[in-house]
């Protein structure tokens, strides 16, 4: 495929934007290469600014669950355009979707809106400090919560070390108050408590992670998480930015039964528009100003566009539930087809998957966590991979280190014709 104008395009976007991209990831630094400009989307594919047609696993990193341009999403944000895009006052559009949010997901009673992921969790770990008292959080490795001071630590040098900033402009004092687990390391996790008693405000997590690669929770782990928090007085935090209402209409929480003090949310809930949110019980949620001490507020929090994409599409997701059924499936039929076709060609990888989401890794071991076994897989396989899929019109993330989402717009069509390409390039690795 020819990716001149996109090339074009880059070139120019560097000149006035910092690396040419307004997220990080979009520059294709870890694959290398230039990224590819999109024009427009509709359904289960993209459309690039030198006309090549693409069978997009990306999604907007999750949100179209339905497909792009989904027509009930399009339609609300339009109708409600005309009426104005933003008010600084309430609307009850923002309570229609809160209702609807506590009445699909287990364990909540009110849900407070921002504007991404990275408010969302930075407000509930503000929310859970206020709370309990204490300062001090536990985040595993590998899970990303947002570009928050709090977020951007990486491993001290043992196991109840404090850690250290991995970005320049956050600080000591910020990163002390940071405690870097394992994932899927329930022990690790214990030791971090002790060493920390009575410290320990909440432990955050994805309880599937998504930001390296897909991968899930170990048999216990979220069990474990829980028996640990409720014996030490700490509050459990799911970071469902990804999952919440994708694995399940209640998230993670639905589907594995485990009850987290409190949930953050964004993607999916705001139909592909910028919106975030978190929630808990009312006792937690009360801690919230107005009404309680804990300072959170946002001009454009709720606002009128994002609240009608948002209620659109949880409105489809309440009403259909046989669309987690139906997005479920597709990806077991890729997960199997492209496992023949990479076996077939002798190529060591493991594929991950939960649900709607799926990764392959290019690593002889079971991918458990970031150190040991995501940071161990073959980048240099899966930059291979990744250019060889965009070259015959299938795009995926340009990184190892994400999980590919599927909609249900896709076509078994589409899928057979992801397996085709697999296939065609696990031949050259």
């Amino acid at each position: 495929m020819i990716y001149k104008r996109s090339s074009e395009l880059f070139n120019e976007a560097q000149k006035v934007i910092p690396g040419g991209v307004n997220s990080p990831v979009r520059a294709f630094k870890a694959v290398g290469g230039d990224p590819i400009f999109i024009q427009k989307a509709e359904g289960a594919y993209l459309y690039d600014e030198d006309g090549n047609k693409l069978i997009d696993y990306i999604n907007s990193w999750g949100p179209m669950i339905l497909g792009h341009a989904h027509k009930p999403v399009v339609d609300a944000v339009v109708d409600k355009a005309r009426k104005g895009t933003s008010f600084g006052t309430p609307t009850e559009l923002e309570t229609r979707i809160a209702e609807l949010a506590v009445k699909m997901v287990p364990n909540i009673d009110k849900i407070r809106m921002v504007n991404s992921g990275t408010e969302a969790c930075m407000s509930a770990v503000r929310l859970a400090r206020g709370f309990t008292g204490k300062e001090k959080i536990i985040k595993f490795a590998g899970c990303y919560h947002g570009h928050s001071d709090s977020f951007l630590i990486q491993a001290g040098s043992g196991a109840v070390t404090f850690g250290t900033p991995n970005s320049p402009g956050v600080t000591q004092g910020t990163a002390k108050d940071t405690l870097l687990a394992k994932y899927n390391d329930l022990e690790n996790v214990k030791e971090l408590i002790a060493a920390n008693k009575e410290e320990i405000a909440c432990i955050i997590l994805e309880p599937v992670a998504g930001n390296m690669g897909c991968i899930p929770p170990a048999e216990g782990f979220l069990e474990g998480l829980r028996k640990l928090c409720n014996e030490n007085d700490i509050l459990l935090i799911f970071d469902e930015v990804m999952t919440g209402f994708r694995l399940a209409p209640g998230g993670v929480q639905e589907r594995s039964g485990v009850n987290a003090d409190i949930v953050c949310f964004g993607k999916v809930i705001g139909g592909g528009l910028p919106v975030g949110a978190f929630a808990a019980r009312n006792e937690i949620m009360d801690y919230l100003a107005p009404v309680g001490p804990v300072y959170q507020a946002g001009t454009l929090s709720g606002n009128p566009l994002a609240m009608a994409a948002g209620y659109a599409m949880l409105k489809e997701l309440h009403d259909n539930p046989s669309i987690f059924e139906s997005i479920d499936k597709k990806t077991e039929y890729l997960h199997e087809g492209m496992a023949r076709v990479i076996e077939s060609h002798k190529v060591a990888h493991t594929i991950n998957r939960v649900g709607s989401m799926i990764s392959v890794h290019f690593s002889e071991e079971p991918v458990t966590d970031f150190a040991s076994s995501a940071k161990a897989a073959s980048n240099g396989v899966f930059n291979k991979f990744f250019h060889g899929m965009l070259e015959n019109g299938i795009y995926i993330a340009p990184s190892a280190y994400e999980t590919w989402f599927i909609n249900d717009a896709l076509s078994y069509e589409d899928l057979d014709k992801t397996i085709e390409v697999v296939d065609k390039v696990a031949k050259t690795l």
